[in-house]
This record gives C-alpha cells, sequence and structure tokens, in this order.
C-alpha cells in the first residue's frame, strides 16, 4: 500500500484533472466513431491550440503573483498585424519581421509593468486599459482588412517535423527521436528527484515506486510518440506543439528551480513577507508582466503564420480561455499556487472540450456553455480540495515538491514564500 500511495499520492482525488482529460479523450474518441485519437485530429489539436497554450504559460505567472491580464489577445493581435505590415510595407525579411514582433511585444509587457510595477495601478486595470488600446491599435493598423504574412512564417505555425533515416521503423523518424528523448528526460528528472530527496535524508522512500511511475508514464509517451508519429505521409509532431514543449520545459524549470521562480511564488503567497525576507516585488511583477507580452507576442505570431494573414478580430477573446487553462490546472484566485505542468492539463482539458465537441457537431453556442461548466465545476471543486488541505491536482504526477507537499489553503503563503533571496531551499 506503501507503494501505491508514493505512486498516485494518499488521495486520488489530485489527479482529478488528469484522469478527466483521460476520460473527454476516451468518451470523445466512442461518441465521435473513433475519429478523437487519431493522428490527424491530435496533430490538429495540438497545433491549433498551442497559441493558448503558450498564452496560458505566460497567465500562470502573472495569476501566481495575484494579479491577472486581461491585455493578452490584443497585444497577440497587434503584434501579429505588426508583422504582417512590416514585411508587407518596410520590405522586412521574414525573420526580422518576427524579431520586430517579439520586440514589439516586449515593448508593451514594459509598458504594462511599468504602470503597475512603479505606478501601483492593479494588473487589471492595467492591462484592461491595454485590451482596449491594443483592440483599437490592431484595428486602426490594419484599416478592419486582412494582411498577408511572408509564407516562410507558414512552418512555424502549420509545419510538421521532418523525415530521414530508413523506413522500417514505419514511422516519422523526427517524432519517434522526440519521444525517446522525451522518456529519457522524464526517467532522469524522475530518478534524480529520488535521489536528491534520499540525500535529503527522507525517509520511507520506495525505488520501486519510481519504477512503476516511469512505466506507466513512459507507456504514455510511448503511445503519443506512435500516435503522432504514424499519420498520412507529410505529418508529424507539429512545429507549434515542439515550440510549446520547449517553452514548458524552460518555464517549469525558471518556476521551480531558479531564485527568480521562488520569488515569484513569494510575492503571490504574502507579499509583504517576501518584501521584508528581500525580494524586489516591483522587480517580479515588472518581470512577469513584459513576459507575458512575450509570450503573447509568440503567441500571436503562431496564429498569423498558421493563418497565413493577419486580421482585425485575431486574438478576440483569447485571453479567456488562458485564464480559464490556468484555473482549471488548480491556480488559486487569490496568487500564489499554480504550475505550468498542472496548467497545460487545464489547457488540454479545453483543447479536448472543443475539439471532442467540434466532431460530434456541437455548435459554438453549446459548446461555450460547456465550457463555462466546467471551468465552474473544476474550480469549486479545487476550492473545496484545498479548503480540505489536500495537495494540487498534478503535483505528484511531475514531481513537483513544492506543490504536493505544500499546505494549499490559498489564503496561505506559498511554500517558498518566507525563504530569503538566493537562499530558498530548491
Amino acid at each position: 500500500m506503501n507503494v501505491v500511495k508514493q505512486i498516485f499520492g494518499t488521495d486520488l482525488r489530485q489527479f482529478t484533472m488528469v484522469f478527466a482529460l483521460v476520460a473527454l479523450l476516451l468518451g470523445f474518441h466512442i461518441a465521435s466513431g473513433g475519429n478523437m485519437l487519431t493522428p490527424g485530429n491530435m496533430q490538429n489539436l495540438i497545433a491549433g491550440n498551442a497559441y493558448v497554450l503558450i498564452l496560458a504559460i505566460g497567465m500562470v505567472m502573472v495569476i501566481v503573483i495575484g494579479h491577472i491580464d486581461l491585455s493578452v489577445g490584443s497585444v497577440a493581435g497587434f503584434v501579429g498585424m505588426c508583422v504582417a505590415l512590416s514585411a508587407r510595407d518596410l520590405s522586412f525579411p521574414w525573420w526580422a519581421a518576427l524579431l520586430a514582433g517579439l520586440v514589439v511585444g516586449i515593448l508593451i509587457g514594459a509598458w504594462h509593468g511599468f504602470w503597475l510595477a512603479k505606478i501601483g495601478i492593479p494588473g487589471f486595470i492595467t492591462t484592461l486599459a491595454g485590451m482596449m488600446i491594443f483592440r483599437g491599435g490592431v484595428i486602426w493598423l490594419s484599416g478592419s482588412v486582412s494582411v498577408p504574412v511572408p509564407p516562410e512564417l507558414n512552418v512555424l505555425g502549420a509545419g510538421y517535423l521532418p523525415e530521414w533515416g530508413p523506413a522500417f521503423t514505419n514511422l516519422n523518424n523526427s517524432t519517434l527521436l522526440l519521444g525517446i528523448l522525451a522518456i529519457a528526460f522524464y526517467a532522469w528528472s524522475q530518478i534524480s528527484t529520488y535521489r536528491q530527496r534520499v540525500a535529503d535524508g527522507e525517509t520511507g522512500l520506495n525505488f520501486t515506486a519510481v519504477i512503476i511511475r516511469l512505466v506507466l508514464v513512459g507507456a504514455v509517451l510511448a503511445y503519443v510518440t506512435f500516435l503522432f508519429g504514424s499519420g498520412r505521409p507529410g505529418t508529424s509532431f507539429p512545429v507549434p506543439g515542439l515550440i510549446l514543449v520547449f517553452l514548458v520545459i524552460i518555464y517549469h524549470v525558471i518556476t521551480q528551480r531558479t531564485t527568480f521562480g521562488r520569488h515569484i511564488y513569494a510575492v503571490g503567497g504574502n507579499k509583504q513577507a517576501a518584501a521584508l525576507s528581500g525580494v524586489s516585488v516591483a522587480k517580479v511583477h515588472f518581470f512577469v508582466m513584459m513576459n507575458m507580452s512575450f509570450l503573447a507576442a509568440l503567441a500571436g505570431i503562431l496564429f498569423v503564420a498558421r493563418a497565413t494573414s493577419a486580421g482585425p478580430t485575431d486574438g478576440n477573446m483569447w485571453e479567456l480561455d488562458a485564464i480559464a487553462a490556468v484555473f482549471i490546472g488548480g491556480a488559486a484566485v487569490s496568487g500564489g499556487i499554480g504550475t505550468v505542468a498542472a496548467t497545460m492539463i487545464g489547457g488540454l482539458v479545453m483543447a479536448t472540450l472543443n475539439s471532442g465537441l467540434f466532431l460530434m457537431g456541437v455548435g459554438q453556442d453549446k459548446t461555450q456553455v460547456i465550457k463555462g461548466l466546467v471551468l465552474l465545476a473544476a474550480v469549486a471543486f479545487d476550492v473545496y480540495n484545498k479548503q480540505q488541505g489536500r495537495p494540487s491536482i498534478t503535483g505528484r504526477l511531475f514531481g513537483d515538491r513544492r506543490t504536493s507537499e505544500s499546505t494549499t489553503d490559498s489564503t496561505q503563503v506559498a511554500p517558498t514564500a518566507p525563504a530569503a533571496p538566493g537562499t530558498a531551499e530548491s
């Protein structure tokens, strides 16, 4: 029984969203006559929702520090239009237009960060103003018409990993290699975490639990590799998905393994305590907001690259999907709690709902109703769990000790909040 607890945790309800995602995938696969879990549909699901999931990565950091960004959709649309116009009207090469768009996003984030960090205007108000400014700006710049983007950008939004090597694998070899690397990375991270916990003097640990977890997650990754690598010729794991995977790894490391990440949770858990311990609250606010707009810019570029043109309505209401993904992933409304990995689970739940309901012929009106009810139910369940002192949904699955061991009352200081800068426990 102790091994089972170390694999899944003492309370299986912490895996609610993971179970819900699996149940949705299987349920829609059956209900749609086997059209859900197909290579083509899953490739479209990832490529078509990568921009929202990228927004969610930045949004979880904003929500952890106790704020919210309403401008991300408008910023994404504005940057996408800037990229298209700089290529068409200023004759920028595609790469220069892309870099210019990212710079515009960073500048917009610095603008939002200035008003929040230096002037003290709450993020909700600052980004509400930004939403109005940049939504109007994209319509103004475009003249309410769509503008084509350089065709070279299309690979970023709609491209696939290339094929190479022997054909006997019957899979796209780039996707196969990616899957092998993913399994190896997960195994390395789990074993490293186990060794660190042993070195820290924890008792009662069972290496068998680690092995069983590796086998279970490895089997899932192997199936995903097969699913994405066995599609029609010319398709494989989508490039937007690859960009998303890299960002998830990078931001997971930033938020869970760096001093700046610890400062984010400290500020979100208790701003006053963080300031007293030496954390620069203004600096954290500034860089988190700037990072959010940078990711919004990247999301906007990926979207217009996939659509092949930038339109005046691009980005409309994207912020709501990103916010929903964060809260379905278990983030606390009051801040201090939330992880990138859990947010990805929440975002995939929303993406699966969209895809599955579309396959079943459900209209957008009913789809919005269902998504709203799912969001409300997920947050209500998470609030109940936190009131009972249970850990977050995906903490044990991803080996996040801080999340799985913390007391998750959203009114308490985050687990790392009291730590002094540069000396906090990793």
